[in-house]
């Protein structure tokens, strides 16, 4: 009898051990989470970019206003600015340049992160990695990539965002009045003046901006075994990305401001070597290049943690509306 019990155990442990190694190619865990689709990521992106520049439109502004002009940039004079606006043009003046800010940001922050997502995607089988995350270089040639892409796309409407921000309300009264009068002014080419140094400023701003970002998300991954961080940590990972991204372009960032407001600033900005050997010639190194860029350290990292985490938010929620059945993967 005990033989008979032994024997009936042996022969049914082979059976036991085919059908736990037959379970996990079932299943692939990789395969769980939904592809996301262009036009996900469009929405969740173009979302994203609304939220944050909306929550830092006053300090852009304001950061906008101090870089095309000659003006020595200082916290007290950027908040007596914020408080003459509030008096004259009342709360909601603050926010002027807003509509055009949204026209541009939606689509812009739409295109890149939804083309953000299909460069890793390339990369990634490029190198051999698809679903997992990308090698350094790779990492940072898909977020430059994705912020080139963006800008070249939505570039008019940045020139027009900036027209707005820096001229009363009399001079434009609406985002189309600002397309017609520069093209009957100035000529159609002038909707992309200071296209070269916005090109040339963006591909280490998002290079570096998606890179640092991405590899935060990697080591916190690493470190707690948790694949999702929390929102704070999400903020505070895009935080940094925007500091480093932005202190690292920032020049080219004034040079684009000041040869895009040199119609309306009388001013003569052609070039971008003309451009920065006039700054630094009248007002300095640092306080001509890097005007304002104390400001940007603090609406910087605010509306990139915002947009980061926004969008990795929005994803998440997608994911489990895919869970309960409200999307087809």
């Amino acid at each position: 009898m005990a033989h008979s019990v032994h024997d009936h155990s042996r022969r049914a442990l082979p059976v036991a051990q085919a059908t736990v190694l037959a379970l996990p190619p079932t299943t692939p865990a990789k395969d769980l989470r939904p592809r996301w689709t262009a036009l996900e990521s469009l929405l969740c992106g173009a979302f994203a970019g609304a939220v944050a520049k909306t929550a830092i439109a006053p300090l852009d502004r304001t950061k906008i206003i101090f870089q095309v002009s000659t003006k020595r940039f200082s916290a007290k004079e950027a908040l007596r600015l914020l408080y003459c606006t509030y008096v004259k043009d009342g709360f909601l003046g603050l926010w002027r340049g807003n509509s055009a800010t949204m026209v541009r940001v939606m689509p812009y922050a739409a295109i890149q992160f939804s083309s953000h997502e299909q460069y890793k995607r390339l990369l990634g089988g490029y190198c051999g990695l698809q679903g997992k995350a990308l090698p350094p270089f790779p990492r940072f040639l898909a977020g430059s990539l994705a912020g080139t892409t963006a800008a070249m796309l939505t570039y008019p409407l940045d020139l027009v965002r900036a027209r707005m921000a820096v001229t009363a309300k009399e001079m434009y009264s609406n985002i189309l009045h600002v397309f017609v009068r520069i093209s009957q002014e100035e000529g159609i080419s002038t909707l992309y003046r200071g296209f070269s140094p916005t090109i040339l400023g963006v591909i280490p701003y998002a290079g570096i901006t998606f890179f640092t970002y991405e590899t935060l998300k990697k080591l916190h991954t690493e470190k707690t075994r948790r694949s999702q961080p929390y929102p704070h940590e999400r903020l505070a990972f895009g935080a940094c990305a925007g500091l480093i991204g932005q202190s690292a372009s920032y020049p080219l960032d004034i040079v684009r401001r000041r040869m895009q407001t040199a119609g309306v600033t009388g001013s003569s900005y052609c070039t971008i070597l003309g451009t920065m050997r006039a700054i630094v010639k009248h007002e300095g190194v640092v306080r001509g290049l890097y005007k304002g860029l104390s400001m940007n350290w603090i609406k910087g990292p605010i509306a990139v943690g915002i947009s980061f985490t926004t969008f990795d938010i929005m994803h998440n929620l997608l994911f489990k509306l895919h869970q309960m059945g409200y999307f087809t993967p």
